[in-house]
């Protein structure tokens, strides 16, 4: 009857606080790995270890808690003779934060031709960019989780995530789809 209890609580408790993030441990995972294969692998481990540790879970931020054990299980994926980390990690089309690359009050019009030059623009940048683009802007970590999950300082991510916007602006200024700094 105890153990049946257990297994109960155990199974509400992960109802509750990992079924609601699965999407985003998938897109996260889609960011670090190279074939949505892989990706998916990784968030299967992600899950099996969130099960089994969910009656020692406190409940808090499980978020952070679900990025810590993807950490460790693309950790031990890499120890264990799986795949070393990809030099290009390539998830498909992606729509980046409007917010991220037009100042505030700046007019633009997105539309088709908006998404085609950001997808285009972000697909040219280097991995280490297209990594926190994806992470901070498209999967909605914070600075310090895509820095955790990534093994950088936080001022790296600042730094790269900064560069980034700045490559995809001026392809967006090019394209004529936002004006620049000084066309206001």
């Amino acid at each position: 009857m105890e153990e049946w209890r257990a297994q109960t609580e155990r199974d509400r408790r992960f109802a509750q606080c990992v079924l609601p993030e699965v999407e985003m441990l998938l897109r996260v995972a889609t960011a670090l790995t190279a074939r949505p294969g892989q990706a998916e692998e990784l968030v299967r481990d992600t899950l099996r270890r969130a099960y089994r540790m969910s009656d020692r879970y406190d409940g808090r931020q499980p978020r952070a808690w679900l990025l810590t054990l993807m950490h460790q299980a693309r950790t031990d994926r890499h120890r264990d003779g799986g795949s070393p980390p990809p030099d290009d990690p390539h998830g498909g089309p992606v729509r980046a934060s409007v917010g991220a690359l037009v100042s505030p009050g700046e007019s633009h019009v997105v539309g088709p031709a908006f998404h085609e030059v950001v997808d285009s623009a972000l697909e040219a940048l280097p991995v280490r960019y297209r990594q926190v683009v994806r992470l901070v802007d498209i999967d909605g970590l914070s600075y310090a989780e895509a820095a955790w999950l990534l093994g950088l300082r936080e001022a790296t991510v600042t730094s790269r995530l900064r560069r980034a916007r700045r490559r995809i602006r001026v392809r967006l200024v090019a394209a004529g789809l936002v004006p620049g700094r000084g066309e206001r």
